[in-house]
């Protein structure tokens, strides 16, 4: 143990590899979750650490605040920081006990009439939030908050009532779409890959990557980008790419792209790391301090799928 409490870590990978270079933005710029959560991926450290981090954002009712995810500020619990929390929970395998049963407490508390969850609580309002982000009195069902805490509960095989009806929603709302936007395929390719019923998720993500690549919702050429379109709303240039879907070798949105196409998306992916080691956030920026939050994070994510695929990052 050292003199600040804090377990040795391994010696730093070699200078001037992407890991190298990222873990220096990290210890520069990143929240103390991060700093740990990056710690755990890449440099043996332990869970626990991270779970302590998480906890300063968990709230009273079981769910989760204060700007965990960075887009929105303030200190009271909302869907999307819920599952932002789950997704950290399950990376360190901790989507367990207690702690997931007030999870999903929470989540029952703030579902639609429907069973499903509300992209934005109105309880937000008179905080700050993103200008994108509609706050609306009666929220309506979003797979976009549902679909990825639906189906991180299925793989860590956690059963409470309240998945029943939130599946039967990802169920209707992923079969039924036609028109789309990235963020909302993402969204449903999370519950895919995990919902328990494995052909109907496959004829289901199926249907999706023909969706994806007749309406160009995937650059499949990053060095000819004006040649697909930006979904409305999105910020100028917030093109997705086929490692955005399939962050995994595993995921089922792997099967949408070829070989090559893949190929060129990782080193597109390879190709964004900045000067400063850090990858660059590509949805709109409206503080400076939400995007100096949200870097780091986005560049966590950025060397997990990298490694996920194979590629060296050092």
């Amino acid at each position: 143990m050292s003199e600040t409490g804090a377990s040795p870590l391994p010696p730093t990978p070699p200078a001037h590899s992407p890991l190298f270079r990222a873990e220096q933005f990290v210890w520069l710029t990143a929240r103390v979750l991060e700093q740990r959560l990056f710690a755990y991926h890449f440099l043996n450290g332990a869970a626990d650490p991270v779970e302590t981090a998480l906890d300063a954002y968990r709230n009273e009712d079981g769910g989760y605040g204060h700007a965990l995810e960075p887009d929105l500020r303030g200190p009271v619990s909302q869907p999307l920081h819920t599952g932002h929390a789950l997704r950290i929970l399950d990376a360190i395998q901790r989507v367990a006990g207690q702690r997931v049963d007030r999870v999903c407490r929470y989540l029952t508390s703030v579902s639609t009439p429907d069973g499903a969850l509300p992209a934005i609580h109105p309880s937000q309002r008179g905080y700050p939030a993103a200008p994108f982000i509609p706050i609306v009195d009666d929220p309506p069902s979003a797979l976009l908050a549902t679909g990825p805490v639906v189906g991180l509960l299925h793989r860590n095989e956690v059963w409470h009532a309240w998945l029943f009806r939130a599946t039967d929603f990802c169920w209707q709302a992923v079969e039924s779409l036609e028109k789309s936007h990235p963020y909302e395929i993402e969204a449903a390719v999370a519950f895919l890959d995990s919902a328990p019923d494995r052909p109907r998720a496959e004829a289901a993500a199926d249907r999706l990557g023909r969706l994806v690549r007749e309406h160009g919702l995937a650059a499949l050429e990053p060095d000819n980008l004006d040649a697909y379109p930006v979904s409305p709303g999105y910020a100028p240039g917030e093109h997705h790419f086929p490692h955005d879907y399939a962050r995994t070798p595993r995921s089922l949105a792997r099967a949408w792209f070829t070989d090559d196409e893949m190929s060129r998306s990782l080193d597109h992916l390879a190709g964004e790391q900045q000067e400063d080691g850090g990858w660059p956030i590509r949805w709109r920026q409206w503080a400076p301090g939400v995007a100096l939050e949200a870097r780091p994070m986005v560049t966590i994510e950025a060397l997990r799928t990298l490694r996920a695929y194979g590629r060296h990052i050092g």
